[in-house]
C-alpha cells in the first residue's frame, strides 16, 4: 500500500508542476467550444457591405434590446445614441474578445472582459427575451441549464485565463519575453 501510495504522490507532484496545462488548456476549449458561436453570433448583427461594421441591423437591436426595439415599431433608426453604442460595443466585442484569448493576447483583460459580456448575455437572455425557462438550477438533477449550467462553464474557463493567463503558446509570453 505504501508503494502504491508514493507512486500516486509522485505523479500529482509532476502534474503540480505543469503550470503550462491548465491555461492552455482552457485556451483550448474556448477556441473549440466558444470561438466560433461567438464569431457567427456577431456576423449576425453586422449591416450589409463593410458599412456594417458601424451600421449594425435591425437584427442586433432584437437581440441586445428586444423590449426597446419592439417599443420604438422595430424601427432600429428611433432608438438612441445609447443603444446604438451598446449594440457597436457589443457587435465589436463578440469578434475583437474571442479573438485575443484565441491568439492569446491581452488575455486576462479579454476574458474579464467576456465574463462581463456573458452576464451581460444572460441578463438580457432572461430580463429582455424571457428565456425563464432556461434558467436551470444549480444541484439539481438536470445539467443542460443553458443559463446557469452552460454559461457557468464558460464563465469558469474564463476565469483561469484571468488568473493564470493564455499559457506559453501564446503572444502574451512572446510579449513577455521581451522585456
Amino acid at each position: 500500500m505504501t508503494a502504491l501510495l508514493s507512486l500516486y504522490s509522485a505523479l500529482t507532484a509532476r502534474l503540480e508542476k505543469a503550470d503550462w496545462l491548465i491555461p492552455t488548456l482552457a485556451r483550448l476549449l474556448f477556441a473549440a467550444i466558444l470561438l466560433v458561436y461567438l464569431l457567427n453570433s456577431g456576423l449576425t448583427k453586422l449591416g450589409p457591405g463593410i458599412s456594417g461594421l458601424w451600421t449594425p441591423s435591425t437584427g442586433a437591436y432584437a437581440q441586445i434590446w428586444p423590449r426597446a426595439l419592439e417599443a420604438a415599431g422595430y424601427d432600429s433608426d428611433a432608438m438612441s445614441w445609447f443603444h446604438y453604442a451598446v449594440v457597436i460595443a457589443g457587435t465589436w466585442g463578440e469578434f475583437i474578445l474571442p479573438t485575443l484569448i484565441a491568439i492569446g493576447l491581452f488575455t486576462r483583460l479579454a476574458a474579464l472582459g467576456m465574463i462581463g459580456f456573458v452576464v451581460v448575455l444572460s441578463l438580457t437572455d432572461v430580463y429582455g427575451h424571457g428565456l425563464t425557462a432556461e434558467i436551470g438550477a444549480w444541484f439539481d438533477r438536470f445539467p443542460d441549464a443553458i443559463i446557469l449550467d452552460q454559461r457557468a462553464l464558460w464563465v469558469f474557463l474564463l476565469v483561469v485565463m484571468v488568473i493564470k493567463g493564455a499559457g506559453p503558446l501564446s503572444f502574451d509570453r512572446a510579449l513577455k519575453s521581451r522585456q
